[in-house]
């Protein structure tokens, strides 16, 4: 088939649009619906230090590069954070793949672990917690903690912004989930922007919102970039794969439902954002200082649990 814009060879067809695109159309697809999307929302202002949360998986690793690209024509300055989980056989290879392509674009490069600043790797948190019906799963420890180390690491670096490499599917997925649990609040404090932002929270920013999974995966295969596509191991307890497959079917029957799924929930969150966002008061955490709606963050409850769990089985952390 032929590119619907030049009439080149066609490398990819947009079903919720019924456009083919060459090489060339498609980067410009791609770097466009980020470059909207930054300008829709004013996600970044000219000099401003802009954090980039690279795991090494597809999504960040390409957020990086569209990014630095970015910063050529619109002069910002731009950081890259890397949160170790400590997951063994998984983690250690997308860490060195963020590193090698931040040394590829010249990009200030920060590790962050949990073992140095939480305690315990999240390996050691889910064998010190014991079976998956005796706790939480694995993804409430790591989303918590890496969202409590992200904010850390901002704040440390002097980051006036954290760019989140969050695509359409992960929008459209935390939506759904957020609606199923009833969890109307945080649909209002999970939006495009920001309605208020508070003192010691890094504000967030999500470029490629608008941008399919399989858009990423693709502009990365065709431009060559490294990422690391092995899928988390703790990944199978998440809710949110469930969600992720429905969606994907629910697309495949009727292209566009995920572009639906948002432009509803962006019609919406203006309302929501005035009426939930301004209700949270918050705190500064009597453990670690980090902002809280309560006396002590999740982040050191979570820690505080396994510490003590970990010292009543006289768990061994340097094994």
């Amino acid at each position: 088939m032929k590119c619907s814009k030049c009439g080149r060879e066609a490398i990819y067809f947009a079903r919720y649009e019924g456009r083919y695109y060459c090489h060339k159309h498609f980067n410009e697809l791609v770097e466009g619906k980020v470059k909207r999307t930054i300008r829709k929302y004013r996600m970044i202002k000219r000099g401003e230090k802009v954090g980039v949360a690279v795991s090494g998986g597809k999504d960040s690793v390409v957020l990086m590069h569209i990014l630095a690209k970015l910063r050529k024509k619109f002069p910002f300055e731009l950081v890259a954070i890397t949160i170790d989980e400590g997951i063994k056989g998984y983690r250690d290879k997308s860490v060195e793949v963020a590193r090698k392509n931040a040394e590829l674009l010249g990009v200030e490069h920060h590790i962050y672990r949990f073992k140095d600043f939480i305690g315990f790797t999240l390996d050691e948190t889910v064998e010190i917690m014991g079976p998956r019906e005796e706790r939480v799963g694995a993804c409430s420890y790591c989303g918590v903690w890496r969202r409590w180390l992200l904010n850390k690491a901002a704040e440390e670096l002097g980051v006036d912004k954290l760019a989140l490499g969050l695509n359409l599917d992960d929008e459209v997925q935390v939506f759904l989930m957020n609606l199923m649990r009833g969890d109307v609040a945080r649909l209002g404090r999970t939006g495009p922007y920001y309605e208020v932002i508070h003192e010691g929270l890094v504000p967030r920013i999500k470029p490629l919102r608008e941008v399919p999974e399989k858009e990423i995966v693709l502009y990365a295969v065709l431009n060559n970039i490294e990422v690391d596509l092995s899928e988390c191991p703790y990944a199978t307890e998440a809710f949110r794969a469930e969600i992720r497959d429905w969606l994907n079917e629910m697309e495949e029957k009727h292209p566009g439902t995920k572009y639906q799924l948002l432009r509803s929930y962006d019609k919406i969150f203006p309302l929501l954002a005035k009426t939930y966002a301004k209700e949270v008061k918050l705190n500064r955490c009597k453990i670690c200082g980090q902002p809280t709606s309560g006396e002590i963050c999740k982040a050191c409850q979570f820690r505080l649990q396994v510490k003590e769990k970990s010292e009543n089985l006289k768990f061994s952390l340097t094994k």
